[in-house]
């Protein structure tokens, strides 16, 4: 079963969040109730397929280096 998809103003609120890589996925969670795979598959709904894919990387590769630095 699949969790209920946020209301459109909501889908903007955490696309405003996600895209400049400011926001991390545990702020999203506390915030709108989505955990880290709803946010994927939100942006993969959202984005054009090239711009995921660029997203995609730029979060792996923050991710990588906040893990590195704690």
């Amino acid at each position: 079963m699949q969790p209920p998809r946020p209301e459109r103003a909501n889908i903007s609120d955490i696309s405003e969040m996600m895209l400049p890589d400011h926001a991390s996925f545990a702020q999203i969670q506390t915030q709108h109730g989505l955990g880290p795979d709803a946010v994927k598959a939100l942006m993969r709904a959202e984005l054009k397929p090239g711009s995921y894919r660029a997203w995609r990387k730029r979060v792996r590769h923050l991710s990588n280096r906040r893990a590195a630095y704690k």
